[in-house]
């Protein structure tokens, strides 16, 4: 079990981190979620032991990790970390990179590799050196390269970012495969929804260096505790409980995402449609209503202008 208890943290006298506190079990996926600049890269350093603490600590299996001060080369041995600089050699091979993750004392050391490749679909690039490769190919090369001596803990830093859509869905599905298979802990720092959404066993929420929520993605999807929490799940209304329902005068709103308004013929829910937006299966309307910028769910365009109704469900 790794467990943060109660760090802060600041480059400066001012704190970027504050407070910390959560643990995680073997095997789990936690996504670290919240705006950039909101500390996340800061947390996996942080826990990997690149980053001094003076305020909290970090414990591993109840045994308490000591940081960069206390060790002649920063970082864990049990953990490996990727940040978002790779950090591979490019004038080598995709092969003799990760090779240099894998003892030359295993015997299955290049069936090892081939294996890796599989799983981050690299398998045609073996030969090739790390310099010919793309953002998005160099990224998936250092991931292989990162889980090749099978860590305890893995922490990633915006594993995703420079892959396109057509590949990084079929990558997600493998390698959070892979890691659950081999029962190794993975952190994620992410702005990908879908990377905490559909993969995560547990969401970790930070907003101005401060942990603000903390569930799994169905628990915090459907009650999020503010709008910046649901903002990372979809489109979000805040709408006034008092246009809801007349009788009701406090200033209470209620949270609801698009699919959760629909149109109908009659309702004391008037909204003014400034767009429509294509997303395939349906359209996502931007409307006004009373002077406030809201979205809901159509199966078709609705023209700009038009007054229409709309109710919750």
């Amino acid at each position: 079990m790794l467990k943060v208890k109660n760090i802060s943290f600041g480059y400066t006298s001012k704190e970027v981190l504050k407070n910390i506190n959560f643990t995680v079990n073997k095997g789990d996926y936690v996504a670290v979620v919240g705006e950039s600049g909101c500390g996340k890269s800061t947390l996996l350093e942080i826990i990997y032991g690149l980053l001094h603490i003076e305020k909290g600590s970090v414990y591993w299996n109840n045994e308490k990790l000591l940081g960069p001060n206390f060790k002649l080369i920063p970082g864990e041995d049990f953990m490996k970390y990727l940040p978002q600089d790779f950090d591979l050699m490019p004038y080598i091979t995709v092969e003799e990179n990760i090779g240099k993750n894998i003892s030359s004392l295993n015997p299955n050391k290049q069936q090892r590799i081939k294996e890796l490749l599989e799983v981050v679909d690299m398998s045609d690039f073996l030969k090739t050196k790390v310099k010919n490769l793309s953002g998005g190919q160099k990224q998936r090369v250092a991931i292989a390269k990162v889980i090749a001596k099978e860590p305890e803990i893995l922490l990633l830093d915006e594993p995703f970012s420079h892959i396109d859509n057509f590949r990084k869905n079929k990558l997600r599905r493998s390698l959070f495969k892979y890691l659950k298979s081999k029962n190794i802990m993975c952190i994620v720092a992410t702005h990908d929804t879908t990377d905490a959404l559909s993969f995560a066993d547990e969401i970790l929420v930070i907003r101005d260096g401060e942990l603000i929520a903390n569930n799994t993605p169905e628990a915090l999807y459907k009650n999020p505790k503010s709008a910046y929490v649901a903002s990372f799940f979809d489109e979000i209304n805040e709408i006034p409980l008092s246009e809801i329902d007349s009788k009701n005068t406090s200033k209470e709103t209620v949270l609801l995402y698009p699919n959760q308004l629909k149109l109908i013929k009659h309702s004391d829910l008037k909204a003014k449609v400034i767009n429509s937006y294509f997303k395939g299966s349906y359209y996502l309307i931007e409307a006004e209503l009373n002077g406030k910028i809201i979205f809901f769910e159509h199966t078709s365009p609705l023209k700009k202008g038009n007054e229409v109704c709309i109710e919750i469900f």
